[in-house]
């Protein structure tokens, strides 16, 4: 009766939210487990994961498809946002960093938008990305992002039957902040996750603001109504902890704290994630951190149902 996902259905408004993370549909089909599915499930003889219309969503094939990707991220992360530029990423004007020369990085291109590039060539335009790194990748070049916020690895090594992957670096240009575009993207990583197998997904999602207090309402409605059980529970980094119960359950306002959610929070939510031990303050970005944990065996049905137990929803 309480479930995060049932408290963020009653107070999300039904109209779709620019930004928001896929939508609530109906649907009764039964989640299939990673491992079962084929490797190449919803990947289409040309790479593609997925088109909608103009839209297409698949893996960068270049270093300047990541370049580009990277210079999508600085306009929304640096120019939009409130993060802070280095001195080189502000010459570059590319957020950059070790972990994008490792990971594969999805790409939403719209074919209808054509830009011209240095060489004066028209290219479609890269209007979304979302950064993913396997945990076999990981293991090879240092570990994980999140791991410099949250103490993942005594989950991974409580889990070793387990694959993960990390999603990170999520952003949109704001023109497609729209279903489409994030259903797309959505699309992608179910295929992704059924092609690699993957177990267990992972990764930190940003609230806006440094202040804690200010945040009291969504940090400690989070905190009671969708904290991972004891099983999947990984804390924050002791000296990074910033404490999410500062309200008592019952002194929470849930539909202001829901509305206040950033719209990838509540899609999370929807798919049946769970929020890590303690929010983390990251000042180079100007947010607050939270860890969501998303096991495959415990997705939502009706996540499932939509994009299809072999992702096929959009692969045709």
């Amino acid at each position: 009766m309480f479930s995060p996902r049932t408290l963020v259905r009653k107070f999300t408004p039904l109209r779709f939210q620019p930004g928001a993370t896929g939508r609530w549909l109906p649907g009764f089909v039964r989640p299939v487990p990673a491992a079962s599915a084929g490797a190449d499930a919803g990947l289409k003889a040309d790479g593609s994961l997925g088109r909608i219309g103009s839209l297409e969503v698949r893996l960068a094939r270049t270093a300047r498809e990541v370049k580009k990707a990277q210079e999508l991220r600085y306009h929304v992360f640096y120019e939009e946002m409130s993060a802070i530029a280095d001195a080189q990423t502000q010459a570059s004007r590319r957020d950059i960093d070790p972990f994008d020369a490792v990971c594969d990085h999805m790409l939403v291109i719209d074919h209808a938008s054509m830009k011209r590039n240095k060489l004066g060539r028209l290219q479609p335009e890269i209007v979304g990305t979302y950064r993913l790194l396997r945990q076999e990748v990981a293991d090879m070049n240092g570990g994980f992002y999140t791991a410099g916020e949250y103490d993942i690895q005594g989950l991974i090594d409580a889990n070793p039957g387990l694959r993960f992957l990390e999603l990170g670096r999520s952003c949109v240009l704001k023109p497609y902040r729209n279903k489409r575009t994030v259903e797309l993207l959505w699309h992608g990583i179910w295929a992704y996750v059924l092609m690699h197998r993957i177990d267990v997904m992972i990764g930190c999602a940003s609230i806006e603001g440094t202040d804690p207090d200010r945040l009291a309402g969504q940090l400690s409605f989070l905190h009671h109504h969708a904290r991972a059980p004891e099983e999947w529970r990984v804390p924050a980094l002791a000296e990074r902890f910033v404490d999410m119960n500062r309200m008592p359950k019952d002194a929470i306002n849930e539909k202001a704290a829901v509305r206040e959610l950033p719209p990838l929070i509540k899609g999370y939510l929807r798919l049946g994630a769970y929020i890590g031990d303690g929010a983390v303050v990251d000042h180079q970005f100007g947010t607050t951190d939270v860890l969501i944990v998303m096991p495959v065996s415990a997705l939502n049905a009706r996540y499932v149902n939509y994009y299809g137990a072999d992702a096929s929803r959009y692969a045709s």
